[in-house]
Parts: C-alpha cells; sequence; structure tokens
C-alpha cells in the first residue's frame, strides 16, 4: 500500500512540474526578445560562444581566474533568458555584489561587450535583436564598472 502511495505521489509530482513547464512556455511572448533570439539553445550557443571568448583575451580573462566557469555560464543564460522575457529566473548575484573588487574599467566594459557581440554575430543574429540585447546589457554598466 506505500509503495502505491509513492508511486502515486512520484507521478504526480511529475505531472505537476510538466504543467509548470508548460505553463511558463506559454507565458513567454512569441515576440520577446527571447523568441526572435530562438530561445534557451540559441543564448546557450551564443553564452558559450562568448565565453571562449573572454577566455582567450588576456585583457578581461583575468577577472575569470577563480571563477567555476559551469556556473558563469548557467547564470549568464538564465539572466539574458530573464532579461529577455523568457522563463528562466536568475537566481546568481546582483551585478553590483557580483563585481565588487574587480575595479572593472569602462575599456574592459567594452571589450567584453564588443566580444557578446561578436559572439551574436557569429550566429548570425539580426541587427535588431543584436541591440536589443547589448542595450540591456549595457544598461549594467553603472552597476559593474569601478565596483
Amino acid at each position: 500500500m506505500l509503495k502505491k502511495m509513492l508511486i502515486t505521489a512520484a507521478f504526480g509530482l511529475v505531472l505537476s512540474a510538466c504543467a509548470m513547464q508548460q505553463e511558463q512556455k506559454a507565458q513567454v511572448s512569441p515576440d520577446s526578445l527571447y523568441a526572435r533570439l530562438g530561445g534557451m539553445p540559441a543564448i546557450e550557443a551564443v553564452v558559450d560562444e562568448f565565453t571562449a571568448r573572454m577566455a582567450a583575451d588576456p585583457r578581461v580573462n583575468k577577472g575569470f581566474a577563480k571563477t567555476d566557469i559551469a556556473k558563469f555560464k548557467k547564470n549568464l543564460a538564465d539572466q539574458i533568458c530573464e532579461a529577455t522575457g523568457g522563463p528562466c529566473k536568475y537566481k546568481g548575484k546582483d551585478m553590483v555584489s557580483a563585481h565588487k573588487g574587480m575595479n572593472i574599467t569602462n575599456e574592459q566594459f567594452n571589450i567584453t561587450g564588443g566580444h557578446l557581440a561578436a559572439a551574436l554575430d557569429k550566429f548570425n543574429v539580426p541587427m535588431k535583436e543584436k541591440n536589443e540585447l547589448l542595450s540591456a546589457i549595457g544598461s549594467m554598466q553603472k552597476d559593474i564598472v569601478g565596483k
């Protein structure tokens, strides 16, 4: 009897999770930047390319020496997903806390933006969507530079 109750409860949890996932998908507007970018698979591909470019650039890669790269990529993808109208919830630190003590310069911020733009170009993201995403990220500059 207990086994049957556990199986029923587990099945209920699975159905609940599926329903919640469908509800999140339904909440994403087809006109959102998230949808126009291609959803999470496209965002993750851009984040992978961006991270590789950052890692290869000695002008900016020192700040990532002690970073858990897998966690960074997940947080960045979630942050972009949420900022573009996707179903994700960013759970990382706020930008001031995340960059505290890094003393990032405007030049480094611009280099980083250039790497993001190049990653978007690699995947042929249209100019309108590219500019919308870069503007969203650029709005964080005051919380990142000089902290």
